[in-house]
C-alpha cells in the first residue's frame, strides 16, 4: 500500500471514530491499525497542538473529516521523522480530496493552521 493510501485510510478510521467509535478491523493491516490506534492514545496530545495554534477558532469548529486530516498530520509531525513538509503536503492533497469546496477555503485554512502548527513544534 503506497503511503498515501495508508494516511487516507487512517483519515476514515479517525473519521468514523468521530462519529460512532465502532470499527471492524478485520479490513485493515496490522500496521494500520497499530498506526490509528497509537493517534487515538495521543489524541488528547494531538489536539491540544491544534488548540494552541488554532486563532479565533474552536477545534469543534472544525468539520470531521478536517479534524481527521489535521489529527494525522500532527501526529506525523510530533511523533514521527517524517519531514513536516510532506506531511502538510499530503493532508493538502486530503483536503483537496475529501472537503475541499470550489473556493478552496478548506485546502486554504488546512494549510495555514499546519504551517503554523509547524512553526510551532519546530520551536520547541
Amino acid at each position: 500500500m503506497r503511503r498515501s493510501e495508508f494516511r487516507e485510510k487512517i483519515v476514515m478510521l479517525l473519521y468514523a471514530n468521530e462519529l460512532d467509535g465502532q470499527l471492524d478491523d478485520t479490513d485493515y493491516s496490522k500496521e494500520l491499525l497499530n498506526r490509528y490506534q497509537e493517534i487515538l492514545e495521543k489524541q488528547d496530545e494531538i489536539n491540544q497542538v491544534i488548540k494552541d495554534n488554532l486563532v479565533g477558532y474552536t477545534i469543534d469548529r472544525l468539520n470531521l473529516v478536517d479534524k481527521a486530516i489535521i489529527q494525522n498530520a500532527v501526529y506525523e509531525m510530533l511523533f514521527t521523522k517524517l519531514p513536516p513538509e510532506i506531511s502538510i503536503n499530503e493532508a493538502v492533497n486530503l483536503t483537496k480530496k475529501f472537503s475541499n469546496l470550489d473556493d478552496d477555503s478548506a485546502k486554504r485554512f488546512n494549510n495555514k493552521l499546519l504551517d503554523s502548527i509547524s512553526k510551532s513544534i519546530n520551536k520547541d
